[in-house]
């Protein structure tokens, strides 16, 4: 059975797409047929994650009539089969979002997980892919207008029927968080089901074209992110005893998460 996720936000910038694309990544590395898709067609940059972005075909040829599903899917890492948008603003223009819908149904047929990366904010083409998601998981960065930004993007999801699964705390520090996670799950009303800390090997994997779970595995982000997937996918994640500085790390962010829980 096909189980279709949505990942979103309500504001541009919190690591939606490094989310998608990692997340992918590892569930597919579980055997899983894994596709990921960025329906974020006006600001589309999975491509560029991937280094994709000089594919012939891509979302918008298909959202535009112009070549079947099939021409649009590559193959990325761990098996993760990719379905990039392209980067062009006249690809963009002349796609249509109201054919996701029938996108998605051939997609599916031939998967075990299906990733959407969703547009950020609240728009017409940022409302289908909340709608037609099994599960909603909300990406929430450690300030108050990020959590508000989310809470709206819950509200919609929820009115056009859709379902918030849990929110994830990405970028989380020590220094400078202005709500705890207790506070986010307080207004959001779900669950934080992941943690993912701040961590400069994202951006160096982004260097390289790479996920940062393949590029730099062992990373305080990848071991999050890698727990986070092995949730969705209902396996059980295998713990590895980090280094020294990123346990020192984990151990002191822990510490101020239940503090905060406590308050």
């Amino acid at each position: 059975m096909v189980t279709t996720y949505t990942i979103a936000s309500g504001k541009g910038g919190t690591g939606k797409t490094t989310l998608t694309v990692n997340l992918g990544t590892i569930i597919a590395s579980y055997g899983k047929e894994t596709y990921i898709m960025d329906a974020d067609m006006g600001m589309a940059n999975m491509a560029i994650l991937l280094g994709l972005e000089n594919v012939p075909v891509t979302l918008h040829e298909v959202l535009a009539g112009k070549a079947p599903v099939s021409e649009a899917v590559y193959d990325g890492p761990s098996g993760v089969k990719v379905v990039p948008s392209g980067i062009s603003l006249k690809g963009f223009q002349d796609a249509d979002p109201e054919h996701l819908r029938d996108v998605m149904s051939e997609i599916v047929n031939h998967c075990d997980f299906l990733i959407i990366d969703a547009p950020a904010g609240i728009s017409r083409d940022g409302v289908i892919p909340l709608a037609i998601a099994d599960e909603v998981i909300l990406v929430v960065n450690p300030e108050l207008s990020s959590m508000v930004d989310a809470l709206k993007t819950k509200i919609l999801t929820e009115l056009i029927g859709g379902h918030v699964m849990g929110a994830i705390l990405n970028r989380a520090t020590l220094e400078n968080t202005e709500v705890s996670v207790h506070k986010i799950e307080e207004v959001l009303g779900v669950k934080v089901i992941g943690l993912v800390p701040e961590d400069p090997n994202v951006r160096r994997a982004a260097a390289y074209k790479t996920p940062i779970v393949i590029k730099y595995p062992d990373s305080p982000a990848s071991r999050e992110i890698s727990k986070i997937a092995a949730k969705i996918a209902g396996k059980e994640y295998p713990e590895i005893k980090p280094e020294v500085s990123g346990d020192k790390f984990i151990d002191r962010l822990a510490k101020s998460i239940v503090k905060g829980r406590k308050k």
